[in-house]
């Protein structure tokens, strides 16, 4: 019964904490954001209802970058409150032991853990879209014409190259498909000129209209074919893929981007980025649960000095494990080491740090 009791009294302590962390640290970041965009807003006259918007929607991302400091703090206080009140005391002299103690910290960090995997996967590409979209039309920031001037691979040797498309009517005006020589990339074999391309939902593939097909039988002679209309079997992409070939990689879903790694992988291109990207996502949600196992066994040991120095060496290393997880993703990144293992190299190095500094605190 009495561990019970404790558990939700160490519950409450430390979940509020969490959120005076959040709160703490965002307004703290809105503002010396605010700070650095002020001019660009007051520059192009941007409404205040437009900037508040802006800040609801880039609230997501900021949550997701200050969640795992947040956590550490919340550990520091909640156990600094324990001890300064000799209720840490208190507790290991009834018996129980600081792996038990731990408990419920660990539980709600592997809870958040996972929500973050939903929150960051879905939830804050959504939201910096949105906020992207701001910046576009509002500040006149990061501009790019959504639809306009697309080119992709859409297999080993074919070519894709969209004029604009319109999302609504899934037409695409002015497209051009150039297939290439699997044997020499440098022969041209065919390429396709459509004036209209429109997606058939019922027969899901593509209809070209006004169609020139012009087929290069050597260097010297070519044939030239014109189609009112023409089906193309052989196109991989679908209506949704073209806009989602157009997005950063801050605002495509963990769903997107693997469905962009999935197209790649078929067109024959390298994925490593994208998949360290995809796999880095999932790890850096599992940081939150990290910061407790690494601080908590501090802030519970009295020997360690004070909240104030607690906090500080616990706040470098939660940056030095943020700059550990960049420099190994630049690895990854260069083909030095394996995606998944790149994105997941400093949790797995700082969980067996933290996993030597829990055997070395005293139970």
């Amino acid at each position: 019964m009495k561990t019970k009791i404790l558990d939700y009294y160490l519950t409450k302590q430390f979940v509020l904490s969490i959120l005076f962390g959040i709160l703490t640290f965002a307004l703290v970041f809105v503002i010396v954001d605010l700070m650095e965009n002020l001019d660009d807003f007051i520059d192009q006259k941007v409404p205040q209802q437009i900037i508040f918007q802006y800040y609801i929607f880039f609230l997501p991302e900021i949550i997701r970058l200050i969640l795992p400091v947040s956590i550490l703090l919340a550990c520091l206080f909640t156990v600094g409150k324990l001890n300064n009140f000799n209720e840490l005391t208190a507790i290991k002299s009834s018996g129980i032991s600081l792996y038990r103690f731990m408990f419920p910290f660990l539980v709600i960090g592997f809870i958040i853990s996972l929500i973050a995997i939903y929150f960051s996967g879905w939830i804050v590409p959504n939201s910096n879209s949105k906020k992207l979209q701001i910046e576009q039309i509002y500040m006149k920031k990061n501009l790019t014409y959504v639809g306009a001037n697309i080119f992709f691979q859409d297999d080993e040797n074919k070519f894709v190259n969209i004029g604009y498309y319109d999302p609504t009517s899934q037409i695409i005006s002015r497209a051009g498909i150039i297939l290439i020589s699997s044997d020499d990339p440098t022969r041209l074999i065919k390429r396709i000129d459509c004036q209209r391309l429109q997606w058939d939902s019922l027969k899901k593939k593509w209809i070209g209209f006004e169609v020139i097909e012009n087929i290069f039988i050597n260097d010297s002679t070519n044939k030239l074919t014109y189609y009112n209309a023409f089906e193309f079997n052989d196109l991989n992409f679908k209506p949704d893929d073209i806009l989602i070939k157009q997005k950063k990689i801050e605002e495509m879903t963990l769903t997107e981007i693997r469905h962009v790694i999935n197209s790649h992988r078929k067109s024959g291109n390298d994925t490593t980025k994208l998949e360290i990207d995809y796999h880095s996502i999932i790890s850096f949600a599992f940081a939150n649960l990290i910061v407790i196992f690494f601080g908590l066994p501090i802030s519970a040991d009295r020997r360690s000095g004070s909240v104030a120095f607690q906090f500080g060496m616990n706040l470098f290393f939660t940056f030095i494990y943020l700059a550990f997880m960049k420099i190994s993703q630049s690895f990854g990144k260069n083909g030095l080491m394996n995606p998944i293992l790149t994105a997941w190299f400093a949790n797995i190095v700082f969980l067996i740090f933290a996993g030597v500094n829990f055997l070395r605190v005293r139970k």
